[in-house]
């Protein structure tokens, strides 16, 4: 029952919110294009529930073929990012695509941030309940690492750093969710992200 009040959930308020914001969509959409050479979505592959791998939909903020160029996690001075990118990133607007995801069943608003397979991989039995969920847009790990990209501002190894100084609390968290959830949990944490958003706080 908890798992169908929330996918009712996810389903109404995605399709309401790809209506509402369509238009400012598009202009974002063509915005990218302009601003740099390549596609406005990046699709990058990433593991969703029960382990099953699935595109998930971002403005593209980054080079084409950044993820050929280095590393998956990305500091703030990154100079893959592009201009417009910067301000996509800095206003989390490069994840409004994934309203897609979570109307198509792939993704939740809220649930465990979805990981590239090499960081699944190393994940212990325990931290595999990660994938007994939907990966969310949002999650307690997204407010408190909100500036992930600053955290790892002149890094040299940003992966590494990412694994050292992000990942263990992002897991605790992620995990955390998994076994408290709850479709009010889920309300409190959207309202959080939003605030966060608004405020940079």
């Amino acid at each position: 029952m908890r798992d169908l009040s929330k996918r009712a959930f996810d389903l109404a308020l995605s399709g309401a919110l790809l209506l509402l914001t369509s238009p400012f969509l598009l202009l974002l959409a063509a915005w990218v294009r302009a601003d740099s050479r390549g596609p406005a979505l990046y699709r990058g592959t990433r593991v969703g529930r029960e382990g099953a791998p699935f595109h998930m939909l971002k403005f593209r903020t980054m080079v084409v073929d950044a993820d050929k160029m280095g590393a998956s996690s990305t500091p703030d001075d990154d100079p893959r990012v592009t201009a417009a990118g910067r301000i996509l990133r800095r206003y989390k607007l490069d994840e409004l695509p994934q309203l897609i995801n979570v109307f198509r069943g792939e993704m939740s608003f809220v649930g465990p941030r979805p990981n590239v397979q090499w960081a699944v991989d190393r994940y212990t039995s325990e931290e595999r309940a990660l994938l007994s969920v939907r990966p969310g847009m949002t999650d307690w790990a997204s407010i408190k690492f909100h500036n992930e990209g600053a955290i790892l501002l002149s890094s040299t190894d940003p992966d590494g750093d990412y694994l050292r100084i992000i990942e263990p609390e992002k897991t605790r968290l992620g995990l955390e969710y998994v076994r408290r959830r709850s479709l009010g949990t889920d309300v409190r944490i959207i309202l959080q992200t939003v605030r966060v958003i608004l405020t940079r706080e």
